[in-house]
């Protein structure tokens, strides 16, 4: 006999089978208690920069010794990093950068980054996402309808655009019953050029260290090495950024100015 997928309330309308419910909300629960644990332990604090400066040389050795593992092991890390939000993203592309080189180094942050952003795109979707859809007003409605129609140009110029938390837009458009393959696409393609210049960054990172060492012999190992990855993201780079935001936007702002000129004729 087939397991009924609702039931009937006394009203008569329709509500979710518990086993359904439980499908719908496992997926974030247990991401979030994964999440929960991970910062009680203090998982996120291994991703540190003094982290990488002490273990750096073992890490090249161990990348030089078994690239294949060592790629699987960066993108089982950077998948986890994101899909329960850790902090540390930028770090982990540096590093990706530093031990791969920043061609190698940057498609596969890409591909990871997209991965771990699907999933809790997905998670969200499925749970929450749909909850809040059906209870929401005409306005927020019309707001999703327009967000969606438009979907791959903002999930573009949010990608781009160095504004809104990358966990913030990870989850956002959930509420707007975006595609799975349009969130993919946009993902991939707008933090492109922030992943390559972080790892660019990472591959250049041994050299500022040695640089480092000869002025203080020791802080390598110690992991006190001054590295100042604030000063390497200028402000010529966030401007880059936004503007690359702001071209990927310019398609539906015509379409709009389009759209108002044909219904005022």
């Amino acid at each position: 006999m087939e397991i009924e997928e609702t039931i009937m309330t006394e009203t008569g309308s329709k509500t979710d089978a518990p086993g359904v419910i439980l499908r719908r909300w496992l997926p974030i629960i247990v991401i979030g208690l994964v999440m929960g644990l991970g910062f009680w332990q203090g998982w996120y604090e291994q991703l540190s920069l003094s982290s990488l400066i002490r273990n750096r040389m073992d890490l090249s050795a161990f990348v030089s010794d078994n690239i294949f593992l060592a790629l699987i092991a960066y993108m089982a890390i950077y998948i986890s990093a994101v899909s329960l939000s850790f902090p540390g993203a930028s770090f982990i592309t540096i590093a990706g950068g530093f031990m791969f080189g920043w061609a190698l180094g940057g498609v596969v942050t890409a591909l990871a980054a997209t991965a771990g952003a699907s999933i809790i795109f997905l998670a969200a979707k499925t749970s929450f996402g749909e909850s809040l859809r059906a209870k929401a007003g005409p306005a927020i409605n019309r707001l999703a309808d327009g967000f969606k129609e438009n979907a791959f140009h903002y999930l573009l110029f949010l990608r781009l655009t160095p504004v809104f938390p990358f966990w913030l837009v990870n989850i956002a458009p959930a509420l707007f019953d975006v595609r799975l393959r349009t969130y993919s696409i946009a993902t991939f393609i707008g933090i492109l050029p922030g992943t390559f210049a972080f790892s660019f960054i990472g591959a250049g990172l041994d050299s500022v260290i040695e640089a480092q060492e000869k002025a203080n012999p020791g802080c390598g190992s110690a992991g006190t090495c001054e590295v100042d990855i604030g000063a390497l993201i200028t402000p010529e780079l966030l401007a880059a950024f936004a503007g690359l935001g702001i071209l990927s936007i310019i398609p539906v702002v015509i379409k709009k100015l389009r759209l108002r000129k044909t219904s005022g004729q």
